[in-house]
């Protein structure tokens, strides 16, 4: 009988037990399901999927268990919900994983406004592409700043560092919102730029590093679910800006106003346990120098690479999509909110589940290598294409996006060790603007310095050559981290 009830470890955490009331003629068997999880900000969305598996879990045990008195057949092994993690969390990992998620879709949503919304923010203070495309390329000049706090967050912790660069982003687009002129609006656009990408990078070590050892990838998905849904809250009020020229300041004070939820979020947010026992050993750690050792050398210069690459192309791809509909294929403000709902939207959303479920079970280098290749070849073509054909490529490359930024993001995070994982990530991250910099550059400029470029969109498709080369030429060195321990992948050598 207690073969027929399924491993408790392989689901996010439920009991199953059986009840047995035996008397002369008769053995009653009452199977009873329960869970105890609580997950703090998105149980409306979890707890219902657990009860369901729950309720799977006991007609499969009840099956099992029927199969087994009269020497039927047993049926198939129990599988649990791909929405649902491949392994158990403790009531810690849920918590700092659902609190770190909260953080990321806010500042997120703070992070995205200037991208999503520089087509208004530039009418309004009458600025040109080739200003437009200076003021997104200037606010990743803030990379210094993120560079700065993904490294101290080696030396002073990861919660600390997550809570203070997430009240800097509200803190700078409440500045934005009041701006008096585009300068001083991209000022500040600067530290929200940077400051949103350390809280990401942050909390994504941080998931890491906390996550189950078959979960990694897929609780990274979870993060990219939250990051989504912050950017999707970001196009929701896209229409605002088309209800009067300075709209487009309403969200960026939206974003101001979540200065208020700090201290309720830091009452969740505990530090991780991997970097508890570096302070604990009072190991030395942001050593620049490991980055570049003999074990973790290649690896580094393999993903600073493929981080430069990429990016040159999904900078402009994404900074410049809106301009790009807007002039070539005279798009509202509210057409684009639905493309990007339809397009983007539920398919981001499918994305990301598929590549946490793919990741986890198939690999992350196949992935990243299949993804990043189909991702580029459709985006691509929403800038080559026109008609109907643009909403099917969007909807096709966001998915492979998907699956290729999280197969990337998870190697970021699993390929080195604990006491520099924020500082490597820091170092990526430069990589990583200096190709969005690039790339942004190229496609404002492509059209007037080429003649045969011909349009924004031919501009923003020749910079898709570069990911192209990455997915070829650069991913498959990376090694395989699938069903090893974090431990053994990046060993600690403090």
């Amino acid at each position: 009988m207690v073969d027929a009830i399924p491993d408790p470890e392989t689901d996010l955490g439920g009991d199953l037990h059986a009840v047995i009331d035996t008397n002369d003629a008769t053995t009653t068997v009452e199977l009873v399901a329960s869970s105890d999880i609580r997950i703090p900000y998105f149980g409306w969305f979890f707890h219902p999927l657990i009860a369901r598996d729950l309720r799977r879990r006991v007609r499969h045990a009840a099956t099992s268990l029927e199969a087994a008195v009269v020497g039927a057949e047993q049926p198939a092994p129990f599988r649990t919900s791909r929405i649902l993690p491949p392994a158990a969390y403790t009531p810690e990992q849920i918590g700092l994983v659902a609190t770190v998620c909260a953080l990321t879709a806010l500042a997120n949503f703070g992070g995205a406004l200037f991208g999503q919304y520089g087509a208004p923010v530039a009418e309004s203070f009458d600025a040109s592409d080739a200003q437009l495309g200076v003021g997104l390329a200037i606010t990743r000049v803030g990379v210094l700043v993120a560079l700065f706090s993904a490294a101290l967050s080696d030396r002073r912790g990861r919660r600390r560092l997550v809570l203070i660069s997430f009240s800097g982003v509200a803190i700078a687009n409440g500045l934005s919102a009041l701006a008096p002129s585009f300068s001083l609006f991209v000022a500040p656009q600067v530290l929200t730029r940077a400051l949103a990408t350390a809280t990401l990078m942050v909390a994504g070590i941080a998931v890491i590093e906390q996550a189950p050892e078959r979960a990694r990838a897929y609780s990274l998905a979870l993060l990219a679910l939250a990051a989504g849904a912050g950017f999707a809250i970001a196009i929701a009020l896209l229409p605002l800006a088309d209800v009067a020229t300075d709209a487009w300041r309403l969200p960026f004070l939206i974003s101001a106003s979540t200065i208020l939820l700090v201290r309720p979020l830091a009452r969740t947010l505990t530090e991780t346990t991997r970097y508890r026992a570096l302070e604990e050993r009072h190991a030395e750690r942001g050593r620049i120098g490991e980055v570049f050792d003999r074990v973790y050398r290649f690896r580094f210069l393999a993903l600073a690479l493929a981080a430069f690459l990429t990016n040159v192309f999904s900078a402009p791809a994404a900074q410049l999509t809106n301009r790009y509909l807007i002039e070539e294929r005279d798009f509202t403000n509210t057409t684009i909110a639905l493309f990007r709902g339809v397009t983007n939207g539920l398919p981001g959303l499918v994305g990301i589940l598929l590549a946490g479920y793919l990741a986890e079970r198939r690999g992350r280098r196949p992935l990243a290598v299949v993804a990043l290749i189909v991702g580029t070849m459709f985006q691509m073509g929403v800038f080559l294409g026109e008609g109907p054909f643009i909403w099917v490529a969007s909807t096709v490359a966001i998915v492979a996006a998907a699956c290729a930024g999280l197969a990337i993001g998870t190697y970021n995070g699993e390929l080195f060790a604990t006491e520099v994982r924020g500082t490597s990530n820091a170092l990526l991250l430069v990589c990583g603007v200096s190709g969005a910099v690039t790339g942004l550059l190229l496609a404002t400029n492509l059209e007037s310095l080429v003649d045969s470029i011909g349009s924004l969109g031919a501009a923003i498709a020749v910079c898709g050559i570069a990911p192209l080369v990455a997915a070829i030429l650069v991913l498959p060195w990376l090694p395989e981290t699938k069903d090893t321990n974090l431990d053994d992948v990046s060993p600690s050598e403090v």
